[in-house]
């Protein structure tokens, strides 16, 4: 080993610790969340006192209750800030956390295992918003996603279209010639099939894109890369091999910000859901009524509910406060079953 390697080791090594600060600071945020006071003197000596019966080899008691009181006194003051958190699926890099930062930079990203965590997060109240996919050009509408907001009482208050382009990453150091297997999510892979086939890469699934990057930089298995975003490169401090590798220029995403409160103003944009019943014509009738008020629909889904029934989705453009558009939704209403406004909110196109 040279004194290169070690500098490496020690770069990957704190890195591992900076993410950890970050992902201890943001359970000190939700702890917030649970509790009346942030002063919790008892609290603090319990943590104190553990630091100091763990003390190994290289670190001294006093040295590490020196670091923990820097940490409890950073803690403290960021739940003082009473910052804006918002909830997202995966891990941090990934892109709905790319989303949050073009609608809010300032918003506390928190990393969920799963889209249900999302909804349940903001519905608890240990997230102030939830941010989830909800339909891709590429691949479609996000399934779970669509059967969670049939059932929810969140309400969306506002979405981002964006555009999502894929890079191959790989550990800072790697001869890319050796790289063999390519790791990401099932529908990353499959938004860069051509580009894998022509490199002759084989793709492995994983969970989350940005996960995958985690686990390169991490683990660093041999002959390996990752597909994700830009960002997901920042945060783990992996290279970026190539650019923009997905098959279609066309991908982009579109994400939904989900409160427990509707949007204040009455927006531009609606989404609504509901369910007809099983005779020829029932769909029609109901479209026709948003035609014959002028109101332009700019998306229409049917999502799988309960074995044999449907439930469908429908965006148009409108505010709530539009009479013209309150007077379309109570006739839909009157025509359906299950029917439920969404939200009405505005939605922010990001272009390349």
């Amino acid at each position: 080993m040279k004194l290169d390697d070690i500098r490496h080791n020690i770069d990957v090594i704190d890195s591992k610790i900076l993410k950890l600060l970050n992902d201890r600071f943001e359970q000190g945020l939700l702890a917030k969340r649970f509790k009346e006071i942030i002063e919790d003197p008892r609290r603090e000596q319990e943590v104190l006192e553990k630091i100091k019966n763990n003390a190994n080899a290289l670190i001294e008691s006093g040295f590490g209750e020196e670091i923990y009181k820097l940490i409890l006194t950073e803690s403290k003051k960021l739940q003082a800030e009473e910052l804006v958190i918002i909830g997202f699926q995966g891990e941090h890099g990934a892109y709905s956390e790319e989303a949050v930062r073009h609608y809010n930079k300032d918003y506390v990203t928190i990393p969920c295992t799963t889209f249900n965590q999302v909804f349940e997060g903001v519905n608890s109240g240990m997230y102030d918003y939830g941010i989830v996919p909800v339909e891709n050009t590429l691949g479609g509408v996000v399934g779970p996603v669509n059967e969670l907001l049939i059932n929810t009482d969140l309400q969306i208050i506002g979405a981002i279209d964006m555009p999502v382009h894929h890079c191959l990453l790989m550990v800072p150091g790697t001869d890319h010639r050796d790289i063999r297997e390519v790791y990401s999510h099932s529908q990353a892979l499959a938004q860069c099939r051509r580009f894998l086939s022509r490199n002759n890469l084989t793709p492995v699934p994983y969970y989350d894109t940005a996960g995958a990057a985690r686990m390169i930089a991490e683990k660093q298995p041999r002959g390996c890369a990752c597909i994700a975003g830009k960002l997901s490169a920042e945060l783990y401090n992996l290279e970026i091999l190539k650019e923009n590798i997905e098959d279609l220029n066309s991908n982009r995403t579109r994400f939904l910000l989900l409160s427990k409160q509707p949007h204040e103003d009455g927006g531009t944009k609606c989404t609504i859901t509901f369910t007809t019943e099983h005779k020829a014509g029932t769909l029609f009738s109901v479209l026709e009524l948003f035609a014959s008020s002028g109101i332009n629909l700019t998306r229409i889904e049917s999502i799988p509910n309960e074995p044999g029934d449907y439930s469908f989705f429908l965006d148009f453009g409108g505010s709530i406060k539009d009479p013209r558009i309150t007077k379309t939704l109570e006739k839909a209403e009157i025509q359906t079953s299950g029917f439920k406004v969404l939200g009405c909110y505005n939605e922010k196109v990001v272009e390349d």
